[in-house]
């Protein structure tokens, strides 16, 4: 079956299609690890994205239920060079071509990725539109001209957990928060022992609730919208802000929320969550050109003064020059743009990064910040 995606610029690519049947729009985005598809499909801040790999050949060892960042995919569709027909892996459940299908998300292979990734890293990230119905090039460009970006959007409600659960085991439990005695809630546990955790799900990836419990918490994830009032009264030891989708400034809701949690409680941000702890302290966000996403951005850790290699997924970064260091003290730099990859309050016990510490399936070089928040949350400060 043929397939096309069309950018707005009118620039058009041919392919064959894979997975679904159908149309999407998407801003498209390019992503330049050379493994780690399926956690790329199924991490929710791709919702609203239609994701090119930069690498050859994707979906050569298949997918497998043990590698899922969330329930169920979340891309807009998936563009690559060539999809691998025949997976080999002996963890392998399913093939790339199946997995897709079954999720309703669109594929095309057949692209020349090399030549759109250098028009979306010349040119800047812009929205299309992939379709295996509509072939008219005339008819694709209106429709991606018409389709909503992502600047003021909020793309967190259509990917955080519809009702709050505790992570045990690798698995989700639902929980009933409706109580005057939060020790029911984290007596719940298996192991009643552990540091109490608050995750705030923008769009939780999975490996952050596996490396908490790794570490002997006990993980509660909350919808994006919970009150701050309501998590203090669970009396948690730390609180999370995970990472999420689309433009920080379009969850209001969520920075009013994350400023009456400052200096109330310890928390971490990633990704999503270290701009909207930007934002709470007074900071400003802004639209990158093409963004980050890949595993192998280098990262300088500025009081070490040592080089991490990271995974990173974004298109927003906080402004630097908007933040007030005398409060705010800068931690890591990105060394390819010098774009601010990190930040740690002066005064109260809270610190985030733009990066993925939990990255999946790497690189494993910033594991250490779960650490770090174990330790602040155990001294309170």
């Amino acid at each position: 079956m043929e397939a096309c995606l069309v950018l707005e610029d009118g620039t058009m690519y041919e392919g064959e299609a894979f997975g679904a049947a159908g149309e999407k729009t998407g801003e498209v985005v390019f992503n330049t690890s050379m493994v780690g598809y399926q956690e790329i499909l199924t991490d929710p801040s791709y919702k609203g994205q239609i994701v090119t790999m930069t690498y050859p050949l994707i979906g050569n060892y298949g997918v497998n239920i043990d590698d899922l960042e969330s329930i169920q995919p979340h891309v807009e569709g998936f563009v690559v060079r060539e999809c691998s027909t025949v997976p080999s892996n002996w963890r392998a459940t399913d093939a790339l071509d199946a997995f897709l299908k079954r999720h309703h998300i669109i594929g095309i292979q057949g692209v020349d990725t090399r030549a759109l990734t250098r028009r979306l890293r010349g040119e800047g990230v812009m929205r299309g539109i992939i379709s295996t119905t509509d072939l008219d090039s005339d008819s694709l460009v209106d429709k991606a001209r018409r389709s909503p970006g992502l600047i003021g959007r909020d793309l967190v409600q259509e990917v955080t957990t519809a009702a709050p659960y505790r992570w045990e085991h690798g698995q989700r439990h639902l929980i009933d928060l409706h109580t005057d005695d939060p020790e029911r809630v984290w007596n719940a546990f298996t192991d009643p022992s552990g540091d109490r955790v608050v995750v705030l799900d923008y769009g939780a990836k999975y490996n952050i609730l596996r490396h908490l419990s790794a570490r002997r918490c006990r993980v509660l994830v909350v919808p994006a919208s919970f009150p701050a009032e309501a998590i203090l009264r669970l009396n948690p030891d730390g609180v999370m802000l995970s990472n999420g989708p689309g433009d920080p400034e379009g969850v209001g809701y969520a920075i009013r929320e994350v400023k009456n949690l400052i200096g109330k409680r310890p928390l971490f941000g990633i990704c999503l969550g270290h701009q909207l702890l930007g934002l709470a302290l007074g900071g400003k966000t802004y639209k990158l050109k093409f963004g980050h996403r890949g595993a192998n951005q280098p990262v300088k850790h500025l009081q070490t003064e040592k080089v991490e290699i990271t995974s990173q997924n974004h298109g927003f970064a906080v402004a630097i020059q908007s933040l007030d260091e005398r409060e705010v003290e800068l931690t890591h730099i990105n060394l390819n743009d010098q774009t601010l990859e990190g930040l740690r309050h002066r005064q109260y016990p809270l610190f985030s990064v733009q990066y993925h510490p939990e990255a999946s399936p790497g690189p494993h070089d910033a594991g250490y910040l779960f650490d770090e928040f174990v330790r602040l949350m155990q001294n309170g400060s």
